[in-house]
């Protein structure tokens, strides 16, 4: 396989996405509306728009697609330039990440982040349906507090063209007065709006067929839940990578596997529970200063955001890599506004991004033959995704105490330095 082929690995899901475009256009048999599709239904809509560039061979899909992600990437770039005053009702603020840093925190410090973490990814972060998502996240997330509906909305369609931003809705819930009017009634319009279409269609009966696709699955071999297998399998001849053809993807079989992708199956639903309540408590625990500071409550979306996203990932048993791209838009948006203390979440997501590139699509044939090197790539961006699960609760956590105790020792009529 030349050098050539192998970045191809990571378009490879355009070819299926055209040719479902091809049935529609030429067919008239669509996903969702004439049968069960492993994706919501609003994937159709950028699946349709790259179809501009032709639904037969060659590289016209290729290229149409590309271009629609560049050009949603690039308005990601112009919100994160302009966030602190799409954000933010006060001027922005600029400061250092953690004490004694010298890195300026600002717009310009969260677009170069965004564009870097593009270029760490590599081509999954063009490649993948995630893709479309990825930037929407971003401007959702820059207008958590400012305009929550609008917020709501691209998150709600978000969530309709690839599930992962339907959770990030929990910290914008708990972060405005009126969650109701200002969160739940967008995404609930929006939803309606989409059901609506699909059953018009002729498709009702197949609307929510996409939460049933992980049900036949076994654990991915890129799974953080799949890691000691995966070391296992690099000496034990007992753990069996194999392809499983019917889902496109590569599992790993062996004793308790099958036990730990079941197990993941329940967690994944635990660990969102899980994040609610924490969020629920941070912001308990801090208090009115949460009301009365906006920096305070930004920070609590972000990192609520980023928090919820680790958790998608690492009790997922599905580890395909574009997942990572869930991880971008908080850091990103973070810097952007020029909150404190996201250096080490920055360094770790920067880092991740990189090694999932190395792993896929560079390494993969390795990781598939049990190269130890490339394997441990594999293992070490595991490990870090775990790590980055720890250092955001616990930053959520002690954020609150610190909020809490600067609000309890503060003199009467004194603000708080925050």
């Amino acid at each position: 396989m030349g050098v050539v082929a192998i970045p191809e690995k990571a378009f490879w899901d355009l070819t299926l996405y055209r040719y479902w475009m091809w049935q529609g256009l030429e067919q008239g048999h669509w996903p969702v509306l004439s049968g069960e599709w492993v994706y919501p239904a609003g994937a159709i809509v950028p699946m349709l728009a790259a179809a501009v560039g032709g639904t037969g061979t060659g590289s016209g899909y290729m290229v149409a697609w590309s271009l629609m992600i560049t050009l949603l990437d690039a308005v990601a770039v112009l919100v994160l330039l302009h966030a602190p005053v799409l954000a933010r009702s006060a001027p922005p603020q600029t400061g250092d990440d953690e004490p004694g840093a010298d890195v300026p925190i600002g717009p310009r410090l969260g677009a170069w982040c965004w564009i870097a973490f593009l270029l760490l990814l590599g081509p999954v972060a063009m490649g993948r349906l995630d893709a479309v998502v990825a930037p929407l996240v971003v401007v959702g997330l820059v207008l958590a507090l400012r305009s929550p509906r609008t917020s709501a909305a691209l998150l709600a369609f978000g969530t309709w063209v690839k599930v992962s931003p339907g959770p990030l809705l929990l910290p914008q819930v708990l972060a405005v007065r009126r969650p109701w009017r200002d969160v739940v009634l967008p995404a609930a319009v929006v939803s309606a709006l989409v059901s609506g279409v699909v059953v018009l269609g002729g498709g009702g009966q197949h609307l929510l067929s996409f939460l049933g696709e992980q049900d036949g699955r076994g654990l991915q071999i890129e799974a953080v839940g799949g890691t000691p297998w995966l070391i296992a399998a690099l000496w034990s001849t007992s753990v069996r990578r194999e392809w499983n053809e019917a889902l496109v993807t590569v599992e790993l079989h062996g004793v308790g596997a099958q036990g730990m992708a079941d197990v993941l199956g329940a967690l994944f639903v635990l660990a969102v529970v899980a994040c609610a309540a924490l969020l629920w408590w941070v912001r308990r625990r801090t208090g009115p200063v949460f009301w009365e500071d906006e920096d305070a409550r930004l920070a609590f979306v972000m990192r609520g955001a980023m928090l919820v996203s680790t958790a998608l990932i690492v009790f997922n048993k599905v580890g395909s890599p574009q997942y990572v791209g869930w991880l971008a838009a908080p850091v990103v948006v973070a810097l952007s506004l020029g909150l404190p203390r996201w250096r080490t979440t920055a360094v770790l997501v920067l880092g991740i991004a990189a090694a999932t590139q190395v792993v896929f699509p560079w390494s993969y044939d390795l990781i598939l033959s049990g190269v130890p090197g490339a394997t441990l790539v594999l293992v070490g961006r595991n490990v870090a995704l775990v790590v980055l699960l720890v250092h955001t609760a616990r930053e959520l956590w002690t954020e609150a105490v610190r909020r809490t105790s600067a609000t309890t020792h503060r003199p009467r009529g004194v603000s708080a330095e925050l």
